[in-house]
């Protein structure tokens, strides 16, 4: 019997045993499964993530592209939009019924209204339909354009989406019946019989406030320049801001060749290597300065990016707090560091006659004339005077430090 008993316990504890690691696999194996799948899940969610970051990043700097099989929505136009571009309900037609942005007017555009034109008075609109019967190449060329897709999305008050021609060229019926004659629609461009005020009118009443705030009395305005002299809106000249040319750069040395031959000297900002453009220092829309300045001032302006130099300094050096065209040219210079002349006769326009020797040649305590003041050759005034913008230095007055 107790070899029985011993036979049955031994039996019963291999087969407790045999159990446990039976169960310690199926454990082990359910863990690697799991670590497996989680495995596979991260490189899922990995993948995923890189190849939205590639799609990302090959179409940062891309304007907005969509399928014509899927037009432009109201949403789509809303987003393209630039959020200062427009101010909603401040639009110069004396018609205009655009409101806040709300799930009715998604766009500036939702309630443009149709134009008046001075010449043609008695006209009336007529439908888009009617205009690419003959306009062919244009509409073809406008179809690209953010201003056509936003009125035949959203359409325009007096005419539905069928406007959108009219929204900015006015109403067409006497253009139609005769159209040789010259200013029965409104036309963009200096031959045109359309007077400036219209054109620019017609443009100002969806694009107003913003940057265009003080276009009325700038330089641009009072000299007759045109929106359409620097944005054409009917073709694709450049990737944004509907400009007449590749870039605004280039739109700018249009007029401003003497500017544009000023980038080509030795010492110049880095326009041409493509790292600011115009429109970091100016704005072409108007301005409270002469130069269309985007801020109120030229030191202003500089001190944009030139912070170092802003002081205020316990030792002012006043031709630098006065101007800093005083010293520098901004646009290029055959000098270092864009200044207006070489040093040291830079210096010498305001620093004469002060018994320093400033000069190469001196007569300083000489019977024979003229000789080299060894103080002065091979070195310029900022040799000593290293602070020259101002110093805070308590032994800065002469800016030596």
């Amino acid at each position: 019997m107790g070899i029985g008993w011993m036979a049955a316990t031994r039996k019963r504890i291999l087969d407790r045993n045999r159990a446990r690691r039976a169960t310690g696999v199926i454990a082990l194996s359910l863990m690697v499964l799991l670590a497996v799948m989680t495995t596979l899940g991260g490189v899922l969610l990995w993948s995923s993530s890189v190849h939205a970051q590639q799609s990302d990043s090959a179409n940062a700097g891309q304007p907005p592209t969509h399928q014509p099989s899927a037009p432009l929505t109201e949403s789509d136009i809303a987003r393209m939009l630039p959020p200062t571009d427009m101010d909603a309900g401040t639009s110069v037609h004396s018609d205009m019924r655009t409101s806040a942005f709300d799930e009715g007017h998604a766009t500036p555009f939702d309630g443009a209204s149709i134009p008046q034109n001075p010449l043609a008075p008695n006209a009336d609109p007529i439908g888009a339909k009617s205009c690419v019967a003959c306009h062919t190449l244009e509409d073809t060329q406008a179809s690209h354009s953010l201003h056509v897709a936003s009125f035949r999305a959203s359409g325009s008050a007096s005419a539905g989406p069928q406007g959108s021609c009219e929204t900015c060229h006015g109403p067409g019926s006497e253009h139609a019946k005769n159209a040789a004659a010259p200013g029965l629609i409104i036309a963009f461009t200096h031959d045109s019989k359309t007077p400036a005020e219209t054109q620019t009118h017609v443009c100002l009443s969806c694009h107003v406030g913003g940057a265009r705030q003080h276009w009325l009395g700038s330089v641009h305005q009072e000299r007759g320049v045109l929106c359409t002299d620097c944005h054409n809106p009917m073709a694709r000249l450049s990737a944004e801001g509907v400009l007449a040319n590749e870039s605004i750069n280039q739109v700018c040395a249009t007029c401003h060749q003497d500017i544009r031959a000023q980038f080509n000297r030795r010492s110049h900002m880095p326009l041409p290597e493509g790292q600011i453009s115009c429109v970091d220092c100016h704005n072409p829309h108007g301005s409270i300065t002469k130069p269309l300045l985007k801020t109120d001032s030229v030191n202003e302006t500089c001190q944009t990016c030139h912070a170092e130099k802003r002081g205020p300094f316990l030792f002012e050096h006043a031709p630098v707090a006065e101007n800093c065209l005083n010293c520098h040219t901004p646009h290029g210079s055959n000098q270092e560091n864009l200044l207006v002349l070489p040093m040291p006769m830079l210096c010498q326009q305001c620093h004469t006659n002060n018994n320093h020797p400033n000069d190469l040649l001196t007569r300083q305590n000489l019977r024979n004339g003229l000789a080299p003041d060894e103080r002065v050759m091979g070195r310029s005034c900022l040799t000593c005077h290293s602070n020259i913008h101002g110093s805070n230095n308590p032994n800065g007055a002469m800016f030596h430090q």
